[in-house]
This record gives C-alpha cells, structure tokens and sequence, in this order.
C-alpha cells in the first residue's frame, strides 16, 4: 500500500465498481458539486471527454465508472495533483481509459494540440478573484478562487477542446448566472439545459448544473429542482440514488 499512499494522503472507496481515489489528508478534497456534475454529464459509449480543472481526479473516475467512455482526460495546472490523481489510475487499472495531464488551460497551444472531445466537464473555481482575503499559493484557494482561471478562461478552453456540436457540461454557482449564461453565448457555447440543486425545498439553490452546445441553437430547457437534503434531514432519495445508496 505503501507504494501508491504518501503520508499526507487516504484511498477513498467510491463506492463504484472497486474504483478507490487518492486525496490529500488537508488539501482540497472533492464534494457534493463533482459527483452531481458527474451524474449530470451525458457521455455515451465510445465519446472521448475532456476534464478541466480536473484536481484530484474525481469527475473522470466516476464517469469511468458509470459509462463507457472510451477515452477520460484529466487536464489539471496543479503538478502535485496530477501525480497523484495518476497514481489513482494506477491503482484502478485505468490506464487504458483514463489520464490526466499537467498544463494551463489558458495554454491554447497546448488546447489546440489535444484530440477533440465529445465533452467537456469542469468543476471550475467560483468565486471571483477579488471575492475575500486569499493566498495565491494556497492550493485550496487555488481551487475555490479564480486566481489561476476565469470562467472566461474555462469557456473559451472548452470551445477549442469541443467537437462540432460537441457538449459542455458545468457545475457552478447560482448568483454567477448571468456571467456564466452570457459568457457561454459570447464563445458560442449555447446553453442548453439548466438544473439548480436547492440544500432541501425549504432554502434557495446552491449549485447550478448547465449543459452547453458547441455552435448549438438557442433553445434553453430547465430541469426540475434537485434536492440534496429531505426537509426532516437526511439525504433525498435522488442522492442517495446518486451516491449508488439507493438499490
């Protein structure tokens, strides 16, 4: 075990299909946010998918888990996480399927380079850049705060990584809307599908889902509201079907 495991480090079951992911003990560790967007995503057999800001992994070993993508690419600027999220492909036994690769998504060079994908998903930062008092090289902050990417930066990089007609698919936060709608429609990224996921039906939503079309047509569809959290507690039957609880 000593092999795959640093000190700082657990192997996480995920509970799908025998596959385990290595994380940081203290450093940021996947949420709620990357299995929902990864349930979310629409990859059907044989698609190649691209992941942007990719961390410790989580979104393209799940979608390995739960379709039959035939190619997962990981891209993630963080050098530390992506040793490590290969070192989880290692211990999967995905090499055939999944890897990541370091580089900046800014980069278009290196964008331009890539085979195109069928989708693109991205658990990108939220929150703006001058949103609070942050470390620059905190890698948490890294993460949570656009210090290193905008929302810009992800949009333009998925339409250079997407297909004709290809799919993006996105986890975001609420009150980021109309900068998140009106920067896809700028890069001719054209909304889709929109599902807001609310704490329970007694709060405000959370986290927004939106699917996105390469040069698509403009027709918006809004899915029902996901509730993490029954009103009396416990988590809602949809996530613990989610979580693969529900069987």
């Amino acid at each position: 075990m000593e092999q795959w495991i640093k000190e700082d480090e657990t192997l996480d079951d995920l509970q799908l299909k025998g596959i385990h992911i290595i994380q940081k003990k203290e450093a940021f560790r996947f949420g709620v946010d990357a299995v929902l967007l990864a349930n979310f995503a629409k990859v059907k057999r044989g698609m190649r998918v691209i992941d942007l800001c990719s961390g410790t992994g989580i979104i393209p070993f799940i979608l390995a888990g739960k379709t039959e993508a035939a190619s997962i690419v990981g891209l993630e600027i963080q050098e530390e996480m992506v040793e490590m999220a290969n070192r989880s492909v290692a211990y999967n036994s995905l090499g055939d399927r999944v890897s990541f690769i370091q580089g900046d998504l800014k980069e278009q060079k290196l964008l331009k380079n890539l085979q195109k994908a069928d989708v693109v998903t991205v658990n990108p930062p939220y929150k703006l850049k001058g949103a609070g008092i942050i470390n620059t090289q905190d890698k948490t902050a890294i993460a949570r705060h656009e210090i290193l990417a905008s929302l810009e930066d992800v949009i333009i990089a998925s339409r250079i990584l997407l297909k004709d007609n290809g799919r993006f698919f996105m986890v975001h936060r609420p009150e980021r809307m109309a900068d998140i709608l009106c920067t896809m429609r700028k890069h001719k990224i054209e909304p889709k599908n929109i599902r807001m996921v609310h704490p329970n039906t007694k709060k405000a939503p959370n986290i927004v889902l939106i699917e996105g079309q390469r040069d698509g047509g403009a027709f918006l569809k809004w899915e029902p509201p996901l509730y993490v959290y029954k009103d009396e507690g416990g988590y809602s039957d949809e996530i613990d079907r989610i979580y693969g609880r529900g069987e």
